[in-house]
């Protein structure tokens, strides 16, 4: 007797872990989406499962931006965004989603808008299609406390629970972008507050992405491609893009894009050589003229001289 009572004990609990196991998958199932919420002290991020049915990309962006202005009755929560604020309207461009917020966004507290920032990307980037948010204040771009760009956000720029906005640093980064013509590069200095979290190998790389701010300079890489994963090890920096790497149509000589990224990951003490791969594999030609298969150094040639 005791032994069926045992092994109907064992079941019990099996079955109270697969319904636990299966609420688990249901929240991360297609059509359940997280909105980031701030905790009651205004300290971190409190996320609670959303789901809809929307699948169209621009309503679905309505949806959750509705959500993410509104608490739940059961939730104790407060909202990202202040009291204040006010929402104006948004845009999408490519992979970019462009929120533009009324002049009360830049009366926040520095440490309750960094929470709100990470909200904001979080909540926002969880629909396809969608990698960056970037955020307006009054019709011009977010700058932060200390009058830097803020520029375009990922979710992957900040950890899952900012518990700390202490843990945001201010880098100065020397960045490279092609001239006019597009057969140099030239150095473009920015100052750029970002999370601790992020290594600054992948910093350089998400502002090379983001574009030049001088006049007179040109992008070198496209907007829509995927940082996979970077890495360091003995001074060589690996990196690993999404297919889109392949398929820079930007007006520039076929050298320009390779070394941009090197010459500004170069400029850090941590890298002097870059490996560059596509999905995983460096057996691939870049425009089909430049072979990934090897290690790229700096060379002065492209940045006249500098």
């Amino acid at each position: 007797m005791k032994r069926w009572m045992h092994i109907l004990v064992v079941l019990c609990l099996l079955l109270i872990c697969t319904g636990c196991s299966k609420t688990v998958q249901e929240s991360d199932e297609a059509g359940t989406y997280k909105i980031y919420y701030l905790n009651t002290a205004t300290t971190k991020l409190t996320p609670v499962d959303y789901k809809t049915d929307t699948a169209d990309t621009d309503l679905l962006v309505k949806e959750l931006l509705e959500q993410f202005m509104t608490i739940p009755q059961d939730v104790d929560a407060q909202l990202a965004l202040g009291d204040k604020v006010g929402y104006q309207k948004y845009k999408r461009e490519d992979k970019v989603l462009y929120l533009y917020f009324d002049t009360n966004y830049g009366s926040m507290k520095p440490e309750r808008e960094i929470l709100c920032r990470a909200a904001l990307a979080k909540t926002m980037t969880q629909i396809d299609g969608i990698d960056h948010i970037s955020i307006y204040v009054g019709e011009q771009p977010l700058l932060d406390a200390t009058g830097s760009l803020v520029g375009m956000l990922t979710a992957s720029d900040f950890v899952e629970s900012i518990s700390d906005v202490n843990s945001f640093e201010k880098t100065e980064l020397k960045l490279y972008f092609a001239n006019e013509t597009g057969d140099l590069l030239q150095p473009e200095t920015r100052e750029v507050v970002h999370n601790m979290n992020t290594s600054l190998e992948k910093l350089v790389v998400e502002q090379l992405m983001v574009g030049p701010y001088s006049e007179g300079h040109l992008p070198t890489l496209p907007k829509d491609i995927k940082l996979l994963n970077v890495s360091v090890n003995e001074n060589v920096c690996y990196l690993n893009f999404d297919g889109a790497f392949l398929t820079n149509t930007l007006e520039v000589k076929d050298y320009i894009p390779i070394y941009s990224i090197v010459s500004s990951l170069s400029e850090l003490p941590s890298v002097n050589k870059v490996q560059i791969s596509v999905n995983g594999s460096q057996d691939v030609l870049f425009r089909d003229s430049i072979s990934l298969n090897t290690l790229f150094e700096r060379n002065l040639d492209y940045t006249g001289g500098q």
